[in-house]
């Protein structure tokens, strides 16, 4: 699979931002970046646990509600996902969820571990049925 530098940049970023990971509960860290228009490099984010299990967020979600905070509107352009696993990791379906409020049918999702990018697939291969109250921008 051909991977542009934006993605190779993007990737470094997400294995940075897992090393930031708080999960003592699941031991299970994630890292994300998420390459937005309005910024030159990706947002990363990570996995962030807590005891009361429904105040946990994922580093997809992060990664979106960092790009949100910083830049306002937002345009993704593609995600990143990088775990330790030697398989590929999916979004979880809330993460999905967030994900179809701000990114296009067509935006690639990369899944990676440490080593390498190991798929590419686009938004609407995980969810191609979103629920929106409105359409995400295709551009």
């Amino acid at each position: 699979m051909k991977i542009s530098q934006d993605v190779e940049k993007a990737h470094k970023i997400a294995l940075e931002a897992r090393e930031n990971s708080h999960s003592p509960y699941s031991k299970f860290a994630v890292g994300a970046a998420l390459k937005v228009r309005e910024a030159k490099l990706a947002i990363g984010g990570c996995n962030v646990e807590n005891a009361s299990f429904g105040g946990t967020v994922c580093a997809e979600r992060v990664a979106v509600l960092s790009a949100v905070a910083t830049h306002g509107k937002i345009h993704p352009e593609f995600l990143i996902i990088v775990t330790a696993e030697k398989k590929a990791t999916v979004p979880c379906a809330f993460c999905l969820q967030v994900l179809a409020e701000f990114c296009p049918d067509d935006m690639p999702v990369y899944l990676a571990n440490q080593k390498s990018i190991l798929k590419s697939y686009r938004f609407k291969d995980f969810l191609p049925h979103p629920f929106r109250a409105f359409k995400a921008d295709k551009k």
